[in-house]
């Protein structure tokens, strides 16, 4: 769906605020000259035979004849007015919500009363789609048509229809749409194989509201992790992918649909040909379950896990810094029930290895709520397997604010770290395990490690604290042993992980 685009600044643009699409990718060659600058420089024969040997595409218009049909522009319209601006009686908008509307649909000769009009109003945004089966089933995104009051497609012949929104995955940003009334739409099929990096794709949308624009690229990268959500797994392309494409196919040469274009890197809003796709196993997987259910339901184990970095993993004894740590289980969780605790290492899940902590959550996510998982976790050195059996991934919830509103006491300084802690006992909304950071000195060990006023420091080298001195006593007897780093488990707000410290430094 179509929005305004925030001030310039380098950053991967948020799935709801932008949208993509394909470009152009340029074929060019080297040419090396002899020291005549005459002759060129023999390229190795294996490197001739295979360029002479490579297929090349000398167009895609056989390919875009038979995909195109099957995409679809997406339009759709949601009330506003002074009320849900926040705008009370008959006040007229301010520029800057006048300058939105008009661009997203408020008429130019629009009169004041119309503009005043609650009921009148309409914010309208385009996006892509594509028909998946002929009854009228569409592929968009979920940020295309959330919220929407009524959802428009048009199709290549220019006919418009009403759809309705069958089921919406917020986490993947997929929504599931369906036009009734017809059994003979043209669709596409999901590809049942990964592209490769390299490989030609094309994106056919709605640029702009420019319906039916083609556009050609490649693949730059997969696996892409750009922050989202857990479930980060984008096929990155090097396509022109502008706004009012969010939604829309990318094909590879055969005509399947290797991804949904859902986000772009770019720093003013405009394209610089970094995009992102939905890869198709995810939208085969999200869109079945919605059209079974109208919603996606996905595997839960109630942790809280953070990556296994270096630090950390010398700390545990691991050989190399892979797997989840696990910071905080959830009380009465399934993985509480099963034994997992807070400093457990979770390597593996049924056998296959978790690289990391958005592995675990990829992974865990794709089973079934019921199912039962076997973890195999590192515990103190140790590897030891637990059997759970998995829960539902409930709704997200917002966090709550870090720090309490009301004044802390004094505090007791911890010198090696950098900062000063009270039993959290003593600190109103803290609780009354750990100890509650009152002061962190800004040049101090603490503060380089992201330790901040407000966190409370529930565990420092394995063992719980409860006072200042509790703390002294843990990073005495690890420098004792001659540890390098030492972990604390620290709550922020809602959120528990762990920080490795260097205890050379403190």
């Amino acid at each position: 769906m179509t929005a305004s685009v925030p001030a310039p600044k380098s950053r991967i643009l948020s799935a709801r605020r932008l949208v993509l699409l394909a470009g152009v990718a340029g074929l060019g060659a080297t040419v090396l000259l002899g020291s005549a600058g005459v002759l060129p420089q023999p390229a190795p024969l294996s490197a001739i035979a295979y360029a002479q040997g490579a297929q090349r595409p000398m167009g895609f218009a056989d390919i875009v004849e038979k995909v195109k049909p099957a995409v679809i522009s997406v339009r759709v319209k949601l009330a506003s007015g002074p009320k849900m601006m926040g705008l009370q009686g008959d006040m007229p908008f301010p520029p800057n919500v006048e300058r939105f509307f008009r661009r997203f649909g408020l008429p130019e000769g629009a009169t004041p009363e119309e503009r005043r009009a609650p009921r009148e109003h309409l914010v309208t945004g385009q996006g892509s789609g594509f028909f998946i089966s002929a009854d009228g089933y569409a592929v968009t995104n979920n940020h295309v048509v959330d919220k929407a009051d009524t959802v428009e497609v048009t199709v290549d012949d220019g006919k418009t229809y009403t759809a309705k929104v069958i089921g919406t995955d917020p986490r993947t940003d997929i929504a599931l749409i369906k036009v009734d009334g017809r059994s003979d739409f043209s669709y596409v099929r999901l590809a049942e194989k990964a592209p490769r990096v390299g490989d030609w794709v094309l994106a056919v949308g709605n640029p702009f509201g420019l319906g039916g624009t083609v556009t050609a690229g490649i693949v730059s990268a997969r696996g892409r992790d750009i922050g989202a959500g857990p479930y980060d797994d984008f096929v990155q392309i090097d396509a022109p992918v502008n706004k009012g494409n969010s939604g829309g196919p990318t094909f590879d040469v055969d005509g399947n649909v290797i991804g949904v274009n859902t986000a772009i890197f770019s720093p003013s809003g405009g394209s610089v040909g970094i995009a992102f796709a939905i890869p198709a196993p995810t939208v085969k997987s999200v869109v079945a379950q919605l059209k079974d259910n109208g919603r996606v339901t996905r595997g839960w184990i109630g942790v809280q896990i953070q990556p296994v970095t270096e630090e950390i993993a010398d700390n545990l004894g691991l050989k190399s810094p892979q797997g989840a740590l696990v910071a905080e289980p959830q009380a009465n969780g399934p993985a509480t029930k099963a034994g997992i605790m807070a400093g457990d290492v979770i390597t593996a899940v049924n056998g296959n290895p978790v690289k990391d902590a958005r592995d675990l959550a990829k992974q865990i996510g794709s089973m079934a709520p019921g199912s039962t998982a076997k973890l195999t976790v590192w515990r103190k050195g140790e590897e030891k397997t637990f059997s759970i059996s998995l829960g539902e991934l409930p709704n997200q919830r917002e966090a709550r604010a870090n720090m309490p509103e009301s004044s802390s006491p004094e505090g007791t300084d911890v010198p090696r770290l950098g900062l000063t802690v009270v039993p959290a006992g003593q600190v109103a909304g803290s609780g009354s395990e750990g100890v509650v950071v009152t002061d962190v000195d800004p040049s101090g060990l603490a503060s380089d490690h992201g330790v901040k006023t407000g966190d409370v420091i529930l565990e420092v080298g394995g063992k719980k604290v409860a006072n200042p001195s509790d703390v002294r006593s843990a990073l005495k007897d690890a420098q004792t042993e001659g540890k390098r780093t030492i972990l604390m488990r620290v709550k922020s707000g809602d959120a528990t992980h762990f920080v490795a410290m260097p205890l050379s430094k403190a």
